[in-house]
């Protein structure tokens, strides 16, 4: 991914909203978190999200690898799965006792942790480096030309598919619109084969759904006016919750998906890489998952952008997804920012490039992309007119909240397209 490339994108949705107030600026963990340990360490507590393989093994080899090096140092590594992670953070905001490093990715979240003073400024600590990253994965983590955190991981949502299941159903190419989307639903379904993989429980991965809709239907410009507007009752986003009521009509989902978790034997990432569905619509960490919960499909794995909609206003080329970054509390440890700068150098960039089937953040870690879904994925990002940030992300707290819990909702059959429209429209405005 040239950098000449990827400036080109945007990060869309990063929404100002309110501070919250005064906080206590300590330490959310242990005593020895931020100060020093038995042996006179410096101790960083890191909250990080990864509790699947590669990285549930990669991230602390990293944490030891720089210990060895700086023996000062201890890295106090608290692995969080996704959803737990975002509700103790959510909580911690509130408090005003973040983490010495925590998981980001940027935002409207970010924003808010940085209105509330919660976050440090990293602009001055990071200037000497700050320029080996790509620009546009630092993007998400910038405010008024300040840094507030420093990207690890970049990438996109689309539909990660198993082609010895499509060519069972007949299915020659991926579907490029919407239509041929539903085509192909039912085809698998005819075919016996269960079309997609969902995890119903955790709600972010049936927000992809209704998110990918209303960009394309909207248009990325779209989705900005409304969120500025905090008004989503436009007709554009009831026809996207329309168009996934049209998808949840076709019963595409594998049996008990309401109560799939994403990681785990049963789980979304187990039911695609055992090849019990076809599809799923997840970001670029995908076959990382299928091979670690399940068996992998290997060449049988591939990939292909969310399907344009007939009459929409947004391209095929507009992307939706995001990276991830860390962040250091206000008053944290400077060895933090230390590790920081250790974690996205370019050689232990290159380490996670080629064992965890990630983007390279490193301009001058290229090189070590060689896994051909990765390239397609780094593909769609070279060629992207214009990026969405996740909406759960992009949006103050609540709001995102909001969209996971209608859209979910409207999977379960419980709300209808206006309802979700509705109830969104309802939490933006009342922050």
């Amino acid at each position: 991914m040239p950098a000449s490339d990827l400036s080109r994108r945007r990060f869309l949705g990063a929404v100002t909203v309110a501070g919250l107030g005064t906080a206590v600026l300590t330490s959310c963990g242990d005593s020895d978190s931020g100060g020093t340990d038995s042996q006179g360490r410096t101790v960083v507590e890191w909250w990080h999200i990864q509790t699947t393989e590669p990285g549930k093994t990669l991230w602390p080899a990293q944490a030891k690898a720089f210990e060895k090096a700086n023996p000062k140092i201890k890295i106090k590594l608290v692995a969080l799965e996704n959803d737990a992670f975002k509700s103790k953070m959510t909580a911690l905001t509130s408090s005003g006792k973040l983490p010495d490093l925590y998981n980001t990715w940027g935002g409207g979240v970010l924003k808010q942790q940085v209105d509330a003073g919660l976050t440090e400024d990293l602009t001055d600590l990071v200037k000497d480096w700050i320029d080996d990253l790509v620009p546009a994965s630092r993007e998400a983590y910038e405010f008024d030309g300040r840094t507030y955190a420093i990207p690890n991981d970049i990438g996109a949502v689309g539909f990660w598919y198993n082609k010895a299941l499509f060519k069972k159903a007949k299915i020659e190419n991926p579907p490029a619109t919407w239509s041929e989307f539903l085509d192909a639903v039912e085809k698998l379904k005819a075919a016996g084969i269960t079309p997609l993989a969902l995890a119903g429980k955790e709600k972010w991965p049936g927000m992809y759904y209704w998110a990918y809709l209303s960009i394309r239907i909207a248009g990325v410009d779209g989705m900005q006016k409304a969120a500025d507007a905090k008004d989503f009752t436009g007709d554009d986003f009831v026809k996207a919750g329309e168009q996934l009521q049209a998808l949840v009509d076709l019963k595409p989902f594998q049996k008990g998906f309401l109560g799939a978790a994403y990681p785990g034997p049963t789980g979304q990432g187990a039911t695609m890489g055992n090849a019990k569905a076809a599809m799923e619509l997840m970001g670029q960490w995908a076959p990382n998952v299928q091979q670690s919960e399940g068996k992998g499909l290997g060449d049988d794995l591939g990939f292909f952008p969310f399907p344009a909609v007939e009459g929409g206003k947004g391209k095929q080329t507009d992307v939706f997804g995001g990276g991830g970054g860390y962040a250091v509390r206000k008053g944290g440890p400077r060895e933090a920012v230390e590790f920081l700068k250790f974690f996205v150098s370019a050689a232990t960039n290159r380490t996670l490039v080629k064992e965890g089937g990630m983007i390279p953040v490193n301009k001058d870690a290229q090189d070590a992309l060689t896994d051909p879904n990765i390239k397609a994925v780094s593909d769609l990002l070279n060629a992207t007119t214009a990026f969405q940030l996740y909406l759960d992300q992009a949006y103050p707290p609540a709001v995102g909240q909001e969209i996971n819990d209608s859209v979910a909702a409207l999977i379960a059959g419980s709300k209808s397209p206006k309802d979700v429209a509705s109830s969104i429209t309802q939490v933006a405005k009342s922050q």
